[in-house]
């Protein structure tokens, strides 16, 4: 009996497993596979690209693979940045010796990932990341393998560069520097893409979205940095497409956030977002926040934080996570503090209740590691110690080792009108001035803080007071 049953498990969990083959099968047979004769070869002559633009380390494996007998290609983000004339952030190599092979040639050579193996060739700190040719995902052997409910634990399907190129998501990413000759390679009419500055997905793009949904935050994200215009087919598949989203897991959804926002783009990609509802699906109170709230001041607070950053990275400076995710999130919990508020309780637990809520929900959206989360409310929780400016509190406050990104905070929402600008002008004094000064600053005066005249207790002497003092 107990047999019996187990065969019928296995028939079922095979019939759900063809049933998702065919559906793939469905989907990638609407992208036609090239031909020999779609691709285009452009010489040295034809493009912008030179050795001297590219890393000294990216060419030692470029070459050390050639010498070995396999075929070697730059291929991705760093070929197109080059034709940009920018200088890329890494260099990916794409070559038809499977990760095996390659660690054979590198000795430091270490390989990496379930999913897809890849090879990483370490040169101090810089890692020349090495992929081999994919093949078509529709070959079934012992390289794949799929879980109960069809998806694609390890992926492993090697195959030729013809084959690679229909991985891909971008024509303007699926272009290939072939070190042989230093020509490039482009099957996907990638370069003329370039040429005209058009962003456009390799296949039917409502296809291409379904199979992997973060292309969608990819598009804007490419938008924004390169200058490029989307193409047509592929905005009108991003309209009503983000529901889409929901079905990635939240810890990479966190990751693809800092690259959006972390770029010096923050402010053109957050307008994107906005555009084709991708930021409901991120930031879903925030989203609520902006399109109730009459006044501007909160997305005048965002703004002004986006921009910010943008700037910072411009100048070459830092920028760090917790501060534009709690500028991102800083308003529903302000409106929820100002109902806790409204309920009697302080402020102070009014705020870190606040944050605790916001923070929780955020959590099913951007998985946001535990030292995030923990700077954010920190930041928020100084704002409304701000408002105490007598007695030891102030000395103490400047000692927090959050103030100085809860001052910046502070000044953020005083510039867009969330705080009394009178306030963080005395913050900006205070924090530079002598102990004596400070001392000064923050004796109580015959005003309170509220600027009314403070009550003197007098009281009468007693008939033995008296006594005692004459």
């Amino acid at each position: 009996m107990i047999n019996t049953i187990k065969k019928i498990n296995n028939i079922g969990v095979t019939l759900i497993l063809n049933l998702f083959k065919k559906i793939i099968q469905s989907a990638r047979a609407q992208i036609t596979p090239p031909t020999v004769e779609k691709v285009r070869i452009y010489t040295r002559s034809e493009h912008t690209i030179s050795r001297a633009q590219i890393s000294d380390n990216a060419l030692k494996v470029l070459y050390r693979l050639q010498k070995e007998g396999f075929d070697a290609y730059l291929v991705g983000g760093c070929v197109r940045d080059l034709l940009l004339g920018r200088e890329p952030k890494d260099f990916d190599v794409v070559t038809n010796a499977d990760p095996e092979q390659v660690r054979k040639v590198f000795r430091n050579c270490r390989i990496i990932g379930r999913r897809f193996r890849l090879a990483h060739v370490h040169f101090g700190r810089e890692v020349i990341e090495v992929a081999t040719f994919r093949g078509d995902g529709e070959a079934q052997n012992d390289a794949q393998v799929l879980n109960h409910e069809g998806r694609v634990l390890r992926d492993n399907v090697y195959g030729t560069i013809e084959e690679d190129v229909w991985r891909r998501d971008f024509t303007v990413n699926a272009l290939y520097y072939n070190i042989k000759d230093f020509s490039v390679v482009d099957y996907v009419q990638g370069m003329e893409d370039h040429r005209n500055a058009i962003l456009r997905l390799i296949g039917d793009p409502s296809t291409r979205f379904r199979e992997d949904p973060v292309r969608m935050l990819r598009a804007v994200r490419f938008a924004a940095k390169l200058g490029f215009k989307l193409h047509p087919d592929c905005e009108q598949a991003l309209h009503g497409a983000a529901p889409l989203l929901s079905s990635i897991p939240s810890a990479r959804l966190y990751d693809e956030v800092l690259k959006l926002f972390l770029y010096g783009y923050a402010l053109q990609t957050f307008e994107m977002l906005r555009h084709y509802g991708l930021f409901q699906v991120l930031f879903p109170d925030t989203e609520r926040s902006l399109a109730s709230e009459e006044h501007e001041f909160p997305r005048m607070l965002l703004i002004k934080a986006l921009q910010n950053s943008d700037n910072r990275i411009a100048d070459g400076k830092s920028v760090t996570a917790y501060f534009l995710f709690a500028a991102l999130l800083w308003e529903p919990v302000r409106v929820l503090a100002a109902q806790k508020m409204a309920e009697g309780q302080v402020d102070f637990m009014a705020y870190q209740d606040a944050a605790n809520e916001v923070i929780a929900r955020q959590l099913r959206f951007t998985a946001l590691p535990r030292h995030i989360g923990l700077a954010i409310r920190e930041v928020w929780s100084l704002q409304p110690k701000f408002n105490t400016r007598v007695g030891s509190k102030p000395s103490r406050l400047i000692l927090h080792p959050r103030f100085r990104a809860g001052y910046d905070f502070l000044l953020l929402r005083a510039e867009t009108g969330g705080a009394d600008s009178e306030l963080a002008q005395w913050w900006q004094v205070y924090q530079y001035a002598s102990e004596n000064e400070q001392r000064k600053m923050t004796q109580p005066s015959r005003k309170s803080a509220t600027g009314k005249p403070r009550k003197r207790n007098y009281r009468k002497k007693t008939p033995a007071a008296a006594e005692v003092q004459s």
